[in-house]
């Protein structure tokens, strides 16, 4: 069993930044897949960012540019960077993690993951 456990997010304006961590705990596999989706309001639970332990990264198209992340293997913790936020990135971001490796597609299937977190709020003002 793995647990995540989620930190940052909060509120931002138009234009801002947000971090937002994630770090597992339990068990660990020497290879894994730690990664970010959300869900905003009235919406399917969308992929924005996947990273494993094998250097790959894929982020959604929606966030490509304005989003980056980076992964401490040694903390197994997931930082997402969010910047230039839009209004339409307000939505409720979840951790998420894969025992092995993810690809672009489980972005798009969020039943491909294994474990999640309980989520945390961002919200972007016009």
């Amino acid at each position: 069993q793995m647990h995540l456990m989620e930190s940052g997010g909060g509120s931002a304006e138009s234009g801002g930044s947000l971090t937002l961590s994630c770090a597992a705990f339990g068990r660990t596999d020497e290879r894994y897949c730690l990664g970010w989706f959300r869900q905003g309001p009235g919406k399917s639970r969308e992929g924005v960012a996947l990273k494993d332990t094998n250097g790959y990264t894929y982020f959604a198209d929606s966030v490509q540019g304005r989003f980056t992340s980076s992964l401490d293997n040694e903390k197994k913790t997931l930082t997402l960077q969010a910047n230039n936020l839009k209004p339409e990135d307000t939505a409720t971001y979840f951790c998420a993690a894969k025992l092995g490796f993810c690809f672009r597609n489980f972005l798009n299937d969020p039943d491909e993951m294994d474990f999640w977190g309980q989520g945390t709020q961002v919200t972007v003002s016009p």
